[in-house]
């Protein structure tokens, strides 16, 4: 597998930047390519995204998850790839992101692209969008405080900002 490593820096608290990261179903608003993601179960993802110029679709399982700290995935189904985000607070109002992932490009066109650092560009552009998102809202869109350790939820916790979400919106009770 290929990977690609990204850190940006984000002027928000840590829980503001992690809260947001934890509703994925909001990754279309500033992931390029990222047509929808459904959270389907507290630990399951069914992603859609445009890669290469045509819709790819894959499952994916929330393998670790810490907040403020830590949230790790892996596909199950479609697309190959693999990943973590870290949060590590720098100062009471700013925040480092950095994102891991693993990926296994597949035909020509994924390949040429990986060669060529497509994907490395796209994630530079996906944090940078990301941090314009945080930073303009100064608030998460909603949160989910919980524990997944191995795959499995050890503790759900909502959070304090009050928003916490959905089925259809991303993880709330279940979560």
């Amino acid at each position: 597998m290929s990977h690609t490593e990204k850190t940006i820096e984000v002027d928000v608290p840590v829980s503001t930047a992690y809260n947001q990261w934890t509703q994925f179903e909001s990754f279309p608003s500033f992931m390029t390519g990222v047509k929808r993601v459904r959270q389907l179960t507290a630990t399951t993802l069914h992603w859609t995204a445009e890669i290469g110029g045509k819709d790819v679709d894959w499952t994916a399982d929330i393998v670790h998850q810490e907040a403020d700290r830590h949230i790790g995935w892996r596909s199950t189904s479609g697309a190959p790839n693999a990943g973590s985000v870290k949060f590590e607070a720098l100062a009471p109002s700013r925040t480092r992101v950095t994102l891991r992932i693993e990926y296994e490009p597949s035909g020509i066109v994924e390949k040429t692209g990986a060669a060529l650092g497509v994907v490395a560009h796209r994630i530079d552009g996906d944090l940078e969008k990301f941090k314009d998102f945080i930073e303009k809202r100064g608030r998460a869109t909603g949160d989910w405080r919980g524990e997944i350790r191995d795959g499995q939820v050890t503790r759900s916790d909502h959070g304090t900002t009050g928003t916490t979400s959905t089925m259809g919106g991303s993880m709330g009770a279940e979560r």
